[in-house]
């Protein structure tokens, strides 16, 4: 039997026990919120520090910014921040805290190599070019115009892109005409597919010597092969001119009844009484541009673009018809038969008149396809596509008529 005082010592024991634990429960948490406190305030302080090294794996922070990283993690570590947070607020890796505090860790020691693209064109080929595009021959025309003309000799040294690129570089590369760039035509309706099916006409004004007079330059063009099938030029504007010219055209072309569209603007002398029967009595189907809308006419628009800043075009008003005369037959003669048209693959409206150009475009594939056979390391895709126009459209948001 147990006395009552020996019943009192165990009760006091076990009490004091009880206090001691709950003493020291309260001691550790104490700690633990002391030191949540101390490091909640050492990542306030690293936080105000606005040193986020965030960004793209792999990219270069440099050496100063590395040692203010590093002082600012050990000073919020030894405030009482674990390294892992202190890192999350600087977005960078324990991993990467640890390299850059260890012996020579602010030093890059990444080893970068230049590599020369096995494809990049020596010195003496840019060279080439730069001779090639400045030259006497090809000083005002595009790249567009020199590298077919050269693979129309058999000779290739570089694409478009890469004469673009070389002559950027050279801060050589500028619009080379005295024309205004070219603009983008709207997708259009009338379909051609074949030479003497659509032809678009107009009339421009060529100054004078005399102040409000002009001479008035007829000129009818085929959008198939934008070849010049026809001009002309008078003092006045009138059906009859018009109508007068465009016998004479569909004799020489040789055009039978019910073969040819033609399309102009609505002017006086394209709707005028005479050269709407005359269209009549040949045969010949008509097409209007809509009212108020200055682009439906745009092969035409475009023709009298590229002949008022051509080479031969006078810069200065002409004094006798005869004068306007020759100076347009010389425009005309090189575009029919010189100049490379950049919408039916850089051949001469004549060739595709006379549907040469099939035959043009084969031996242009050919030689691409021996370049890149001789260094296919330049090319990272197919060949340039020298396929065959079918057609060419015109008129917008109309109906589709194909011829």
């Amino acid at each position: 039997m147990t006395s009552k005082k020996d019943d009192l010592s165990i009760k006091h024991k076990s009490e004091l026990k009880l206090l001691k634990n709950q003493i020291k429960q309260l001691t550790q948490e104490l700690n633990r919120k002391e030191k949540a406190l101390a490091e909640t305030a050492a990542l306030l302080v690293l936080k105000k520090s606005q040193s986020n090294l965030g960004g793209r794996r792999g990219r270069l922070i440099p050496e100063h910014e590395r040692f203010i990283a590093v002082n600012l993690i050990l000073e919020a570590v030894e405030s009482g921040a674990r390294k892992f947070k202190a890192c999350e607020i600087l977005s960078i890796d324990v991993r990467t805290f640890n390299r850059w505090n260890s012996e020579n860790g602010l030093i890059d020691q990444r080893h970068i190599v230049e590599r020369i693209p096995a494809n990049k064109l020596s010195d003496a080929e840019v060279e080439k070019v730069l001779e090639i595009s400045n030259s006497k021959e090809f000083c005002d025309l595009p790249p567009t115009q020199i590298v077919p003309t050269l693979a129309d000799r058999n000779e290739y040294y570089a694409s478009e892109s890469t004469f673009y690129r070389i002559l950027r570089a050279a801060k050589m590369l500028k619009h080379r005409h005295k024309s205004k760039p070219r603009q983008k035509e709207k997708p259009k309706q009338l379909i051609a597919t074949g030479p003497n099916q659509v032809w678009t006409w107009d009339i421009t004004y060529l100054k004078t010597t005399v102040a409000g007079i002009y001479f008035y330059l007829y000129m009818f063009v085929d959008i198939f092969s934008r070849k010049i099938v026809g001009w002309n030029i008078h003092k006045t504007e009138s059906a009859e001119h018009a109508s007068n010219l465009i016998k004479h055209i569909y004799i020489s072309e040789g055009v039978q009844k019910g073969q040819v569209y033609v399309h102009s603007d609505n002017g006086s002398p394209m709707k005028g009484a005479t050269m709407l029967m005359t269209l009549k009595e040949l045969g010949i189907s008509v097409s209007f541009s809509r009212p108020s809308v200055s682009n439906d006419n745009p092969y035409s628009e475009s023709l009298f673009n590229t002949v008022k800043y051509n080479r031969f075009f006078s810069d200065e008003p002409f004094d006798e018809i005869l004068q306007a005369f020759e100076c347009i037959e010389n425009i005309v003669s090189w575009y029919n038969f010189e100049h490379q048209h950049s919408s039916i693959k850089f051949v001469t409206p004549a060739q595709r008149h006379k549907l040469q150009d099939l035959e043009i475009l084969l031996k242009r594939d050919a030689v691409y396809k021996a370049a890149k056979e001789k260094t296919p390391a330049r090319w990272s895709g197919e060949t340039r596509n020298w396929e065959y126009i079918q057609s060419v459209s015109l008129n917008p948001g109309r109906s589709k008529l194909i011829l």
